[in-house]
Parts: C-alpha cells; sequence; structure tokens
C-alpha cells in the first residue's frame, strides 16, 4: 500500500458527477471513468435525479490506486461537456 496524502491506495474511492439528465449521460460518464480505472463496473453506478427530473447525480465508486489516476479522472469527468460538477 501507498500512502499519499490522506488516502491509502489502493484504495475504494467515491466521485459524484452532475450533470443534465440527458439519455446518454449514464453511458458516456461509464465509459469516461472506464477509460482511467480499467476495473470500474458500470452496473455499479447509483443514479439520482433531481427533485425536478433536469439534473441526475451518478455515484462511481473507483478503485483508485494513486493520486495521480484520481486527478487525471477528475480532470477528464470536468472537461466533458456534459458534466456540470465534480464532487
Amino acid at each position: 500500500m501507498e500512502k499519499q496524502g490522506l488516502l491509502e491506495f489502493p484504495c475504494d474511492f467515491p466521485l459524484k458527477i452532475m450533470g443534465t439528465a440527458a439519455p446518454d449521460f449514464a453511458q458516456a460518464i461509464a465509459a469516461v471513468v472506464g477509460e482511467h480505472a480499467r476495473d470500474f463496473d458500470p452496473a455499479t453506478i447509483e443514479m439520482r435525479a433531481s427533485s425536478g427530473g433536469k439534473y441526475l447525480s451518478l455515484t462511481c465508486t473507483v478503485r483508485a490506486t494513486s493520486q495521480a489516476q484520481l486527478d487525471t479522472l477528475y480532470r477528464a469527468l470536468t472537461s466533458h461537456p456534459m458534466v456540470k460538477v465534480v464532487l
């Protein structure tokens, strides 16, 4: 195990991704996450629609192997045109 900052790697790391509720939002995000976390299973995505149904929140838990991997994944998600916020 490798400790970087407050995290010890490898670890399960949840990412919350919010965007407009488009029909292909979950598939697009699963593809981006899968590029950076090869063992990510899209079937584990937790989805929650906003009360008005305009936005969709996805929780994707990845097996993170390094801070660099998480940083790269965060940059890829925040630069995606369908994504509004990543936490």
